[in-house]
């Protein structure tokens, strides 16, 4: 059984999407959608420097831009299940028909707009903490004052809230972790901060039509599998404000059987966390057009 994943926000990096705009259609694609929901997605993944895609308005159309060209570069494949990080699950949602490309986009472009409007009202940012016991790192956190935002597991919990309070983590580190990095992201997302952000995006979730999805939907709010698309979208509304539990999904993965992954375009951050949560599992990251030809070979043995 093979799962399809989409990376969220702090994968994407200045000309990731160079070459697969190489791909027959695959400019065309991308310049409708840039008509659609007014950003030159073209511009941003070929041409733009890292400051610019880490703006949070322009990072995160453009991942789920990436996420879409990268599985259509596949073919016509059915995963057994679908889930994406933060952001991602936007992407999931196209795979799994409850959004058309276009609707995915412009409301993404809204999320990313409103989310970039309320990181604004106070400075405000993520770090990551490598190793430890997750109880332990919680625990302190919340003494800090920040929220465990996304418990990714394999070891691996990020932390947001104000720039302060991160320079506290930094100094003072939770027994057991090893590092913390800080993310290129510009907010505490996922936290209560987003919750201006919430607002909007509920009233932009008001216009779109979700279907059901055609395969399985994981969700981040608890790993379950969400099976009408009027709940994937209130859930994609919600999770704004709220953490993200990537270690639930890799549970619902395990029950579910799953066999393979494969993570979209920029791959590289969900198939890490299989690596170490799923043994045997196998793990495929699609991080340029020259990996098609093995992801391909995953899918006609799993799918």
């Amino acid at each position: 059984m093979l799962v399809l994943v989409a990376p969220g926000q702090g994968a994407q990096t200045p000309g990731f999407l160079t070459p697969w705009l190489e791909l027959p259609g695959a400019a065309d694609r991308l310049g409708a959608w840039s008509d659609a929901i007014g950003l030159d997605l073209a511009h941003y993944g070929t041409q733009a420097d890292a400051d610019a895609i880490r703006d949070t308005a322009v990072a995160q159309p453009l991942l789920v831009a990436a996420g879409l060209l990268s599985a259509a570069a596949l073919g016509d494949i059915v995963p057994g299940a679908v889930a994406g990080h933060s952001v991602g699950e936007i992407t999931a949602a196209a795979y799994a028909g409850v959004l058309d490309d276009t609707a995915a986009l412009t409301l993404v472009r809204k999320r990313g707009l409103a989310m970039a409007e309320a990181a604004a009202i106070t400075e405000t940012g993520m770090s990551a903490l490598l190793g430890g016991d997750p109880e332990v790192s919680v625990a302190h956190l919340e003494k800090l004052g920040l929220t465990p935002a996304n418990m990714n597991g394999a070891g691996q919990i990020v932390a947001a809230g104000t720039m302060e309070q991160l320079a506290a983590l930094n100094e003072e580190k939770p027994e057991g972790v090893r590092k913390v990095v800080p993310l290129k992201v510009a907010g505490a997302f996922h936290t209560h901060h987003m919750g201006p952000a919430v607002e909007k995006l509920a009233e932009a979730a008001k216009e779109l039509v979700p279907a059901d999805p055609t395969v399985a939907y994981v969700s981040n709010k608890d790993g379950r599998t969400v099976t009408t698309g009027t709940e994937v979208l209130e859930r994609l509304v919600g999770q704004v404000a709220n953490p993200v539990r990537w270690d639930l999904c890799m549970e619902t993965f395990k029950e579910l059987g799953v066999t393979a992954l494969i993570e979209a375009c920029p791959g590289g951050t969900l198939t890490g966390l299989a690596k170490r949560a799923l043994p045997g599992v196998k793990t495929l990251a699609l991080k340029t057009p020259d990996d098609l030809d093995a992801a391909r070979e995953l899918v006609a043995e799993h799918a």
